[in-house]
């Protein structure tokens, strides 16, 4: 008796196994420090809880509709107005399960045995092996830490083939912080269009930017009838419990990861949703809280890293992760310990400092290392300190 190849080829997702060994060492009684996964540390806001505590008394405990109930798909449409300049209406909505589970429905949708799908690297941990999971291949395009992470046009267009379908990435990127221009997507979106991509725009993080305001790749014409824009309110909202992440899409497609979800978790979470209803509808001033500190963060942790020898950084624009180069320590051996790559700094660190990173490995790109700065202040200085400290 075996598993199926498919699942065989399925690693589990390094920020969580990172996590999990944190959690290990935490329960042996070591002082560790998470910086592996990417969730805010602050609580859901008290309004939004409030919500989905009159809903439970309001008894919305049944089925729901596969997508979405219609009060929170006219929020969704409501949203990506007020924040995106995209006309969409309910019928090109879908509410998931979280906007892994988004993109997950789409792939499954839209992708054939041996279709291509273009991600630029470095990615979140999981676009490729959904590509796989749905019978794709994954074609990476290289990029560099000069280029703050962004493809070149003429490396999108190295990776065009005659089996090329769709093209996925995200702005604020998970892992580097990169946020697109508007003439960098513009480019992308008429890429796009002269190769009828299909575009699959992770917009997760977009407001939890520091200079200019993140624009959607949907709002180009040229890109509007070929892109998914992907979202969800774990990031923003401090929702990564609640599940709750959602489409809009071309009406073809919306239509069939309608259908796909209807056969696997069929309608999301009421409770969960009815609070989603009132996290949309709120002034985006209600979340600045959060955002404020992230860059109080931010500004402290560019700091302290550019103090630690052998890391070298590009300043995020957006999400809240660091993303330095660590190459130059490839080959030196600290306390015996030989590095040989990103893997093992991230479980060095892990072992000898008691901080938890995610080796970029993970996100295609082993020169790096990740941070999450969702974490208090004091907790990052402490954990800066003793990366400094063992690497001096």
């Amino acid at each position: 008796m075996k598993l199926s190849t498919r699942i065989q080829n399925i690693e589990q997702p390094a920020t969580i196994a990172m996590t999990q060994k944190a959690r290990e060492l935490r329960q042996q009684g070591k002082d560790v420090i998470s910086l592996s996964i990417g969730e805010p540390d602050f609580d859901t806001p008290d309004f939004i809880k409030e919500a989905a505590i009159q809903a439970i008394h309001e008894n919305y405990s049944h089925y729901t509709p596969v997508s979405g109930y219609p009060e929170l798909k006219e929020a969704i449409v409501n949203k990506f107005k007020r924040d995106n300049n995209l006309d969409y209406k309910p019928s090109q909505i879908v509410v998931s399960t979280g906007a892994k589970q988004s993109i997950y429905n789409v792939f499954q949708s839209i992708i054939n045995e041996g279709d291509e799908v273009i991600i630029p690297v470095p990615y979140w941990i999981t676009y490729a092996d959904i590509v796989k999971l749905s019978g794709g291949k994954p074609v990476l395009v290289e990029t560099t830490i000069e280029n703050d992470f962004k493809p070149t046009l003429e490396s999108l267009e190295n990776a065009i083939s005659a089996k090329s379908k769709a093209m996925i990435f995200s702005s604020p990127c998970n892992p580097s912080g990169s946020v697109y221009s508007k003439s960098e997507l513009h480019e992308i979106a008429k890429f796009a269009a002269k190769h009828d991509l299909i575009i699959l725009s992770d917009e997760i993080y977009e407001h939890i930017v520091y200079e200019e305001k993140a624009i959607s790749i949907a709002s180009f014409p040229e890109a509007f009838d070929r892109t998914v824009t992907i979202n969800g309110l774990s990031k923003a909202y401090a929702m990564t419990g609640w599940r709750i992440g959602f489409i809009g899409a071309p009406e073809w497609i919306a239509k069939a990861c309608d259908n796909m979800q209807s056969q696997v978790t069929s309608g999301t979470n009421s409770i969960a949703q009815r609070a989603a209803i009132a996290a949309l509808n709120s002034d985006l001033s209600e979340i600045q809280y959060m955002i404020d500190a992230f860059a109080k963060r931010r500004e402290k942790v560019l700091e302290w890293i550019n103090e630690i020898p052998g890391f070298k950084i590009k300043e995020p624009k957006g999400a809240f992760y660091m993303f330095p180069d660590v190459s130059d320590w490839f080959g030196k051996t600290i306390k015996g310990k030989t590095i040989q790559n990103s893997d093992d700094l991230a479980n060095f660190l892990l072992e000898e400092v008691y901080v938890s990173t995610v080796a970029g490995s993970a996100f295609g790109l082993n020169n790096c290392l990740r941070f999450s700065y969702a974490a208090s202040l004091d907790q990052l200085e402490e954990a800066m300190k003793r990366i400094k400290t063992v690497l001096s």
